[in-house]
């Protein structure tokens, strides 16, 4: 399986371009957010590929970070959403937006992605809340939900977390409310000055 390239950038294709790595030109698709950002013909990039093995085919697809390849992955894993739908919404949200509209249930900014109509953003919203990605303080980078690792801000902030998400709230809306109160707050705050901070937040 083929896990990154790097190469120039040959040409562009709606919805794809070929990237040139020693005289093989491979032809990768991307979302339209990732085939903005490359840079132009005759440059060099390098891209994380997810490769798709179907009987009839080799489909690769290129993300310029592991925060888009893997919402690509997570995405999928509802029912309807396939590649090519996944790099539709990645390409009408970014990371951020998308923690903020499973966190907030948002159906409506969710429905904003081409191929995505009012029962699949509902189904997508429901389906990814208590799966979504856990975004650090600062940054796109991707976090494996808590129950799975760390979310890699401070303990008191972690411990902030689980106490939001023992009151009910959900794991990414929880998150996201913290991190923010740790960023303003400093990482020496306590957690429960997070925790009314927090709470605060949620309440506005």
């Amino acid at each position: 399986m083929i896990g990154k390239l790097r190469g120039t950038v040959d040409s562009f294709d709606a919805g794809e371009f070929i990237l040139d790595v020693n005289g093989v030109g491979y032809l990768i698709a991307a979302s339209s957010r990732t085939l903005r950002t490359l840079p132009p013909r005759g440059e060099q990039a390098e891209l994380l590929i997810e490769t798709h093995v179907r009987e009839d085919a080799i489909k690769l697809y290129g993300f310029l970070t592991a925060a888009e390849r893997d919402w690509f992955r997570l995405l999928q894993s509802v029912q309807g959403v396939g590649a090519k739908v996944a790099l539709g919404i990645l390409g009408a949200l970014s990371a951020d937006a998308l923690s903020n509209a499973i966190a907030r249930q948002d159906k409506a900014m969710m429905a904003r992605a081409p191929g995505v109509g009012p029962k699949l953003a509902a189904r997508l919203v429901l389906e990814l809340k208590e799966r979504a990605p856990v975004l650090g303080a600062v940054g796109d980078g991707w976090a494996a939900p808590a129950s799975e690792r760390g979310s890699g801000l401070p303990k008191p902030a972690e411990d902030a977390i689980l106490a939001l998400v023992s009151l009910g709230y959900a794991q990414p809306q929880a998150a996201n409310v913290i991190a923010k109160a740790s960023a303003d707050l400093g990482a020496e705050a306590e957690t429960a000055t997070l925790v009314r901070a927090g709470l605060k937040a949620l309440a506005q």
